[in-house]
């Protein structure tokens, strides 16, 4: 397939066929056919490049093609974006990639790039090509009948079909401007407006790790921490064909390679931060966190070792800078894998190894700094540089070494789904961060180490649209950003518990008294079952606030009844138990204190805890003394849309850890009043002393 993005133009072969999530362009076209079909390739060489593209679009099934003429200021642009990875295009305002020449960034940009480009020079990304002035219309005529072009050098040239690859003479500007980002991410960064883009399936995330170029490879599975771990994709070594998680025998194998190529994974729980106020309770977590992930991976996670765990915050820099570290030392292509709005491009941002040089000799830094203040003092003439430059500046001034320049882009036009590789910088420009669900368009590719590694950021796949069923101005409300300290809610018998009209929780066990701490980044109500089966239906007006669309009400549905089996006597009996009061053993005690954590995905959780006595339980053949073998646990009802979207875990007990306590009524010890005791009789004495 040959692809010329750069003016808007889609040239394509009909022999290749384009991913439905790289060309949203060619969905919206009325005779469109969208392929389902999952290739028949043997499985042994999902690693190779597959002859098949899954979930693909033919691209001469689209609507007319009509080309413009091209201007040639779009040659300036970048390739793609380094905001979201999408191609650049001037065509759909709406659709990721475009660029607007009206805007002041731009417009700087490609002044800056003319200018640079008067001595027959074009920069792209970072990179030096010599182009011809005189256009050749040979190129223009094959670009007008839809065929693709056979010669490279045209494509990279645009116009011109003899390009010369020249030496630069004059040193990059160091106040050359920094590469824009398309208009999607501008509104997305500065105006929270944009739109997500097709989610893709773990097929094409399949091939396109499939199209690495490195013989070493790390998938960094990116786990989110609000709502940990329904953001698990499950079975996800058997797609990528990565090597097996290391089993706990001895003689478990270090590595293993498929058909030369060695690819490893590791767990990344990302916004830890949100779980306890300090990194110390979050290392505590780690015991919990790994057995919540070994029930997660079902039975295959009893064997495994999970030492490939790491749990990481990029807002508080927690665990980040060992993580960097092993992204340098491995080298090779490091993807970051995970579903959409889990924490990926921020983490991207964090530990990508920026302003790094592999040569750099701590014990040469005193002869270097001396050599700089001798040349300080030496002429202006003796300091010009020669024919040849042996660094470049980036976008932001600092000195990096010349990348490679093009003789040719094949890399541009096969069928590989991966973007063009940009040019090595110090420090780059970093993917967008927003709270938008798919902001990542396209793989963003960043090299580091001279040629050591890349990172690729890869799309966010699909965690089930919960977002189609909340007003506009609340979508952003559903991703937790910040630490939630959770109030705790009393649910007597024959009530309910709303959280923002979304999810209804009713719980099934008669004559208990249920706690619920939600930790949800918007509102929740208790109220009546009867008035609060009707504010979530959207039967009849309530009163009750909520974030749902009119639409929603007759799409709600039971997601299950969910047990409360988890014994936390102990955590929530309080000083009952606690070694430093009473210190009762919690086997001892009439009463056995139940919980769990139900889910929901992308939003975060809530923490429910129910007390019962022993006697109105009935009891295996083991006794009561242990609560696991109890046979008859309190249970509860949750509805929420389609009956998707929740899950359960064993409790957290965040609430123990970072829950809103209440006050005390005297928050400190006051000044004891004064003692009366004999007062009236020492002045009765003082009286008749005068």
């Amino acid at each position: 397939m040959r692809l010329l993005i750069r003016a808007g133009h889609y040239v394509a072969s009909s022999r290749w066929l384009v991913p439905a999530f790289l060309c949203p362009a060619l969905l919206r076209g009325s005779s469109a056919s969208i392929s389902l079909k999952r290739p028949t390739t043997p499985s042994y060489s999902k690693i190779h490049k597959s002859q098949h593209r899954c979930l693909h679009i033919d691209a001469t099934s689209g609507p007319p093609e009509t080309h413009s003429p091209i201007q040639p200021e779009l040659t300036f642009l970048p390739w793609t974006c380094p905001g979201c990875g999408a191609y650049t295009q001037t065509q759909n305002i709406d659709d990721a990639g475009f660029y607007s020449t009206t805007r002041k960034a731009v417009k700087s940009f490609l002044s800056s790039r003319k200018r640079l480009a008067r001595g027959h020079t074009l920069i792209e990304d970072g990179r030096l090509v010599g182009v011809v002035e005189n256009a050749s219309s040979s190129v223009q005529n094959t670009l007008d009948e839809g065929i693709p072009t056979n010669n490279d050098e045209e494509i990279l040239s645009l116009g011109g079909s003899h390009a010369t690859v020249n030496k630069p003479t004059e040193p990059l500007l160091d106040s050359f401007p920094q590469i824009p980002v398309c208009d999607r991410c501008h509104h997305l960064r500065h105006h929270h407006k944009g739109t997500s883009i097709f989610h893709p399936s773990v097929q094409s995330i399949e091939e396109i790790i499939a199209d690495s170029p490195y013989k070493y490879n790390h998938v960094y599975h990116v786990l989110d921490a609000a709502d940990f771990p329904l953001s698990l994709i499950p079975q996800l070594q058997n797609y990528l064909s990565l090597m097996p998680q290391r089993s706990q025998n001895r003689r478990a194998k270090t590595s293993k390679y498929y058909h030369g190529r060695k690819a490893e994974m590791s767990f990344i729980i990302a916004r830890s931060d949100l779980l306890a106020p300090t990194k110390e309770q979050v290392d505590s977590m780690m015991p919990y966190l790994l057995q919540v992930l070994r029930d997660a991976l079902g039975s295959s996670g009893n064997d495994i070792r999970l030492g490939n765990v790491r749990c990481v915050s990029s807002e508080r820099g927690w665990w980040t800078k060992q993580l960097k570290e092993d992204i340098w030392k491995r080298g090779g292509g490091g993807w970051m894998v995970g579903k959409a709005n889990v924490g990926k491009s921020s983490l991207f941002e964090t530990v990508f190894p920026k302003g790094r040089d592999p040569d750099i000799d701590s014990d040469k830094l005193s002869d270097a700094s001396s050599r700089i203040t001798e040349a300080a003092t030496d002429p202006p003439a003796s300091r010009q540089r020669g024919p040849y430059m042996s660094e470049m500046s980036n976008q932001q001034g600092l000195p990096v070494r010349e990348s490679p320049l093009i003789e040719d882009i094949e890399e541009l036009q096969g069928d590989s789904l991966l973007p063009p590789a940009p040019a090595e910088v110090s420090f780059p420009v970093m993917p967008i961060v927003s709270a938008l669900p798919g902001t990542t368009a396209s793989p963003i590719r960043l090299p580091f180490g001279r040629g050591r590694g890349e990172l690729i950021d890869l799309p966010g796949l699909d965690r089930g649209g919960l977002e189609s069923y909340v007003i506009d101005e609340h979508k952003i409300d559903l991703v937790m950003r910040r630490r939630v300290k959770a109030e705790q809610y009393v649910i007597k018998s024959g009530q309910s518990l709303l959280i923002g009209g979304l999810v209804r929780i009713t719980p099934l066990a008669p004559d208990t008294v249920l706690l619920a701490c939600p930790f949800i980044p918007f509102n929740s109500h208790v109220t009546n079952t009867e008035k609060a089966i009707a504010a979530h239906t959207r039967a009849s007006p309530s009163g009750i606030s909520s974030i749902t669309t009119a639409e929603a009400g007759d799409k709600m549905a039971s997601a299950g009844i969910f047990p409360l089996k988890w014994d936390v006597t102990k955590q929530r009996a309080g000083p009952l138990t606690a070694s430093t009061a009473v210190g009762l053993k919690p086997q001892i005690l009439p009463f056995i204190v139940f919980s769990a954590d139900i889910l929901i995905e992308g939003c975060g959780w809530v923490e429910l805890a129910v007390q019962v006595r022993k006697s109105t339980l009935q009891a295996s053949e083991k006794g009561p003394a242990c609560a696991e073998s109890l046979q008859d646990f309190p249970c509860v009802e949750v509805f929420s849309p389609r009956g998707h979207h929740i899950g359960i875990r064993r409790p957290m007990n965040a609430w123990v850890h970072g829950g809103h306590h209440a006050a005390k009524a005297r928050p400190g010890r006051a000044r004891p009043r004064r003692s009366m005791k004999g007062v009236k009789k020492n002045l009765k004495k003082l009286a008749r002393a005068e």
